[in-house]
């Protein structure tokens, strides 16, 4: 995989943070709160600027009532 395409995945992963979190009513405090981070971590991850560990993305998906899955989109 290329760092583009890595790249491109963090960023596709934080459009969908920010839809959840959105269509939730939840702030980025909110859901930092929620999973214990701090709220400029969860602004990076949404960002696409930090790599996040798949520990922390199901804590995101369950603080958003998501599930958290690895299937690519077409």
């Amino acid at each position: 995989m290329t760092a583009q395409q890595l790249r491109d995945n963090r960023l596709r992963i934080g459009r969908e943070i920010i839809a959840a979190r959105e269509a939730r009513g939840m702030t980025q405090h909110q859901l930092a709160e929620s999973v214990g981070m701090v709220q400029p971590n969860i602004a990076r991850i949404e960002s696409g600027k930090y790599s996040v560990g798949i520990d922390i993305l199901s804590q995101i998906a369950e603080a958003l009532g998501c599930e958290f899955s690895l299937q690519k989109q077409a």
